[in-house]
């Protein structure tokens, strides 16, 4: 039997003395072993890839995200949709394979509230689900007053379908339903917005769809801009493929479009000229998602300044807000734009909780965009964080060649194909 020496002979009055050290110490340490706690909110391109590579970092943290739908409905491919050329069911994701493979736990629940001081985000669900850091991913919300007479309910007779499989499904009725000879006119929103190339290709492929079934329709884009994304590519394709079903109307030419009439199917330009047509695509003005606003991460342009480097928020500490929400310098609001922040965010976390200092990054954005199924056109841009932002590396990435022929935009077509494949098996199945 071994007995304690004399200098370490525990009296009463020293176990008395252990004990109470023991138990101040006993929070602190608790704090110390616990894992660190990291919530993300929204589970589109940006927020799924988050939450992935939050654990592939660090599979000691325990990553929650929230997301209210069960299934993620991409933007891209959604205008091969509205032109019958795709199946729907092809973009909808799964969170299965973040929970099972990765650890995440997914819950399917809508975040109402951020309470910075305590670090809580509340759901609507009425749990409460304490951070450490928490990334705030929750793509855009439509200005509805931005168009005199256009709402949430005058979006179910024009819709938007920029979100959302319901109108997106309501849109492809439409077109279907649309005569031969009648009209589809699309009204694209002032920058920024999501996806900046989305409803020129849009057009493109109500073309390509009109030009097979109803060969006398027209498309009228009425523009709330001068200029556009990959304009000379877009128009060059437009002459080639369909001749002059496509017309477009900028903002000079009073194509802004603001107000909407429903009972008429009429839009309002701002020089008071009326437009008629058979099927109206509300395209309205963006901002962050309707929690950044509720927090206080939005500034007075309705989107979230963050850290070049880490996507932190200028406003509130230990938040990450990426994606379409934040306000990213030169870079393109666009699902690999979000998914290349998002793997930033997560290594600054990471990095942030072990006590290392933030790297500076370099972001990617890759935009394919198809005129027809066999005409693909593309923009890759590089980007640098710098003292002012996140800004272009000169000389870097590159764009599709306006004199090209029918092969070259062709293999284009095939890589948007294999783009849209690989991006999502990374997220959401692998």
């Amino acid at each position: 039997m071994n007995s304690l020496p004399r200098t370490g002979r525990l009296t009463r009055r020293r176990a008395m003395a252990l004990a109470a050290t023991a138990a101040l110490a006993a929070p602190a340490l608790a704090r110390a072993q616990a894992k660190a706690q990291i919530v993300v909110i929204g589970g589109g391109f940006g927020g799924a890839t988050a939450a992935k590579y939050l654990r592939v970092l660090d599979p000691g943290l325990a990553v929650t995200l929230v997301e209210p739908d069960r299934t993620y409905t991409t933007g891209p491919l959604s205008n091969l949709v509205l032109a019958g050329l795709h199946p729907a069911a092809d973009l909808a994701q799964s969170y299965a394979t973040l929970g099972m493979r990765h650890g995440v736990e997914v819950v399917h629940d809508t975040a109402v509230a951020i309470d910075a001081a305590a670090r809580k985000v509340r759901l609507a669900g009425g749990r409460t689900l304490d951070y450490d850091r928490l990334v705030v991913s929750p793509g855009i919300d439509m200005r509805w007053d931005a168009i005199g007479g256009y709402s949430e309910a005058v979006a179910q007779i024009m819709p938007h379908a920029w979100t959302g499989a319901a109108q997106l499904d309501l849109l492809r009725r439409q077109l279907q339903a649309m005569p031969d000879g009648g009209v589809f006119l699309i009204s694209a929103p002032p920058t920024p917005y999501r996806c900046p190339p989305g409803p020129y290709e849009r057009a493109s492929l109500a073309a390509y769809a009109f030009k097979q079934a109803k060969p006398r329709a027209k498309i009228v884009i009425m523009d709330a801009k001068d200029q556009f994304s990959d304009q000379g590519l877009f128009e060059d394709g437009w002459k080639a493929l369909y001749g002059g079903m496509i017309e477009r109307i900028g903002l000079s030419d009073d194509g802004r479009v603001t107000e909407v009439r429903p009972d008429e199917m009429t839009v309002v330009s701002e020089f008071g000229e009326a437009h008629k047509a058979d099927v109206i695509n509300i395209i309205p003005p963006q901002r962050a998602g309707k929690i950044a606003q509720a927090a206080g991460l939005t500034d007075d342009s309705g989107w979230c300044p963050v850290d070049p480097r880490t996507f932190e928020s200028a406003h509130i500490p230990n938040v990450h807000v990426i994606g379409d929400a934040a306000l990213a310098g030169a870079m393109p609001k666009g699902a690999f734009a979000a998914n290349t922040q998002a793997k930033v965010a997560a290594l600054a976390i990471a990095d942030a909780l072990a006590g290392r200092p933030p790297a500076t990054p370099t972001y990617l954005s890759s935009c394919y965009s198809l005129l027809a199924p066999d005409y693909g056109i593309s923009v890759i841009d590089v980007f640098r964080a710098t003292s002012e932002g996140i800004s272009p590396v000169a000389g870097a990435g590159g764009q599709s060649p306006r004199q090209a022929d029918a092969a070259f935009r062709a293999e284009e077509a095939r890589y948007a194909s294999g783009w849209y494949a690989s991006i999502t098996e990374e997220i959401w199945r692998s």
